[in-house]
């Protein structure tokens, strides 16, 4: 089931994507004071609900796709917690320590939005990381890898946008504040639920800046896999119904984002969501990707994992 939140007489309700076209489950799902607390209420009563959103779906109208629009899948999650790094790239041949930090809740927009740059001078060029995101049912802690399934609801896109370039560290005291600002969250463009996945960890992540293909790799290529992401933030936090988990990103294939762009994430399974992009100050720089040329090309799509990880993985079954 592929769950989304669309505008409807000047609410925000929830519905179901069926191929081209939204079903209303207004009806269906339990009220709530906000859109988050909406979806949070239909996370956790899921199972009991199941059945009458199934029929909902099967008996309900469809409303055209493009006469909708879409909002964020999760408007103001409490928690979005992002990995640093976390892909196996170029001719890395060792896992990194397994790291996270906080992303602003409020930097959250959806489908159709528009990234906004900083209206003042910042020493950074802003860039995209396209990533797959784990929706979270709670609340839990302490998760054993084994369990993982148990806290997982389903799945999303979004895009990390961040500030990258000299003086980040010192100027922004740390990652998280050039990642933070307004705008710079986009998920979307529905949850699809646990069931509609059978592997996190083998999920085709693809990524356009006005129309140049630019990541193009596989969730496989992960140095820490969902689970132990599960585990690992676990350990430190309470997870709640509708936080996130953001997967990091394979670094091949960045590049800036600029005044005028139209940015595009797929995620094969999962869905698709475009965004505009706005800079106040009209800053440019050169087009095109930074780091790994060769994710230009669209047979880009290969596993970077070392063999031995793979067979670690398939001895170990994580």
């Amino acid at each position: 089931m592929k769950l989304v939140l669309f505008e409807r007489d000047a609410r925000v309700v929830p519905g179901a994507l069926v191929d081209d076209a939204v079903v209303d489950l207004d009806p269906v799902v339990p009220s709530a004071a906000t859109p988050q607390a909406r979806m949070e209420a239909l996370i956790d009563g899921f199972d009991s609900l199941q059945p009458a959103l199934e029929r909902a779906i099967q008996t309900g109208a469809r409303i055209a796709l493009d006469g909708v629009r879409l909002t964020a899948p999760l408007p103001r999650p409490s928690k979005v917690m992002c990995c640093i790094a976390n892909y196996w790239e170029h001719a890395q041949r060792e896992a990194r320590p397994l790291n996270m930090f906080l992303k602003n809740p409020d930097a959250v927009v959806g489908p159709g939005d528009t990234i906004r740059l900083p209206n003042y001078t910042v020493p950074w060029m802003f860039m995209h990381e396209a990533e797959l995101g784990v929706v979270l049912k709670g609340p839990v802690r302490n998760v054993a890898e084994s369990d993982w399934r148990t806290a997982v609801f389903g799945y999303t896109g979004m895009m990390d946008i961040t500030g990258r370039g000299e003086g980040r560290s010192t100027w922004g005291r740390g990652t998280w504040l050039g990642k933070s600002f307004d705008t710079f969250l986009p998920i979307g463009p529905c949850i699809t639920t646990a069931d509609e996945i059978q592997n996190p960890n083998d999920l085709w992540v693809q990524f356009w800046n006005d129309g140049q293909l630019r990541h193009n790799y596989n969730t496989d290529d992960m140095e820490h896999r969902v689970p132990e992401l599960i585990a690992f933030a676990s350990r430190t936090l309470t997870l709640r119904s509708g936080d996130l988990i953001c997967c990091g990103t394979n670094h091949e294939g960045l590049g800036p984002v600029q005044d005028g762009e139209t940015v595009e994430i797929l995620i094969h399974g999962i869905g698709r969501m475009a965004l505009k992009v706005e800079d106040p100050l009209k800053r440019t720089w050169e087009r095109g990707i930074y780091m790994g040329q060769d994710s230009v090309n669209h047979e880009a799509v290969r596993r970077n994992r070392p063999q031995e990880a793979h067979l670690l993985r398939e001895t170990t079954g994580t």
